[in-house]
């Protein structure tokens, strides 16, 4: 941790900073995200004042959560054209963190370099910014080198290095990194959405507005209800492999009428054909109908972690 945040995160207390991390370097999608959820979002308590700590990839973005060097973290969890981000899952899955909030992002990824097009030989971007580019790659230029990098706004830095590199990235990095827009909304589809989800480090008291019957337990920086839907997330394993354990778990969403509003199988790590569930739905964790969902679905189920509830935006 640098020596900055070092002190604002010994100061936030009193001051009531909130340090955030985010993908770096500066004008990232993760950053944009930050912004957006901060003029939205209501916190407890009220704050004062808020630092983004630019991290390097998703996997820096927890880490720096897990280890206090961070209050929040912010990271891309799934995007409209591409789908669910496997390393953000699998962190979630791995470690112990509460979320509290989301925020949907519109997508509009510019081709951005020093030189002109015929220029380019190499393009860099987030291998998601990619994924949801690889038509126009594809046609625009075949023979160009692919390189990976840990945000779209690090690829917009080293794309500053020479003019046959290009970066797609956000039209606010050229602006930024100094680097000519070339061309605009050049991913595959143009309804390019990503959400992001907002987290914390998971505390002692969280699990017990489901597990108690009053709930509703008051956290530092969860949000404030403000009447809008809520979402909830839950990774679920089934152990005892067999016929309808998946209809009979999800039965339980059925007879109370819980919406399911995602559903997703990831690999376990354990066997080949062993797979976690990941699962949103409409509601809240205090409410009692979901609070009779996850009590009912728990012996049911080998494992069952409450990743939290929070407003969907």
């Amino acid at each position: 941790m640098d020596t900055t945040h070092t002190q604002l995160y010994k100061l936030r207390p009193i001051l009531g900073i909130m340090i955030i991390g985010v993908l770096g370097p500066k004008g990232s999608y993760s950053d944009n995200a930050a912004n957006l959820w901060l003029s939205k979002a209501h916190t407890v308590p009220p704050l004062k004042a808020t630092s983004l700590k630019y991290c390097d990839d998703i996997i820096d973005t927890f880490n720096a959560v897990i280890l206090g060097k961070a209050d929040l973290g912010i990271v891309p969890v799934e995007n409209s054209i591409e789908g669910s981000v496997g390393v953000t899952l699998d962190l979630l899955m791995e470690h112990d963190i509460h979320i509290i909030g989301e925020v949907v992002v519109p997508i509009e990824h510019c081709l951005l370099s020093r030189g002109n097009i015929e220029d380019i030989r190499v393009i860099l971007s987030h291998p998601q910014a990619l994924g949801q580019c690889r038509q126009f790659i594809r046609n625009h230029f075949p023979h160009a080198e692919i390189r990976t990098t840990g945000s779209t706004s690090h690829a917009a830095k080293l794309a500053t290095e020479f003019e046959e590199m290009a970066a797609i990235a956000s039209r606010e990095s050229a602006g930024m990194y100094g680097l000519n827009v070339l061309l605009c909304n050049i991913q595959d589809c143009n309804n390019n959405h990503t959400r992001f989800i907002v987290f914390r480090k998971k505390q002692k008291d969280d699990d017990l507005a489901w597990k108690t019957i009053n709930g509703g337990v008051s956290e530092p920086y969860d949000t404030v209800k403000s009447g809008l839907p809520y979402r909830t997330s839950i990774i679920v394993y089934l152990d005892r492999d067999r016929p309808g354990a998946l209809y009979d778990l999800l039965g339980e969403f059925a007879i109370r009428k819980i919406n399911l509003t995602r559903i997703e199988s990831r690999p376990s790590k354990r066997i080949l054909g062993d797979y976690v569930f990941y699962i949103d739905f409409a509601g809240n964790i205090s409410d009692t109908i979901i609070k009779d969902a996850l009590n009912s679905i728990l012996p049911k189920a080998g494992m069952m972690k409450v990743l939290g509830s929070y407003e969907m935006m």
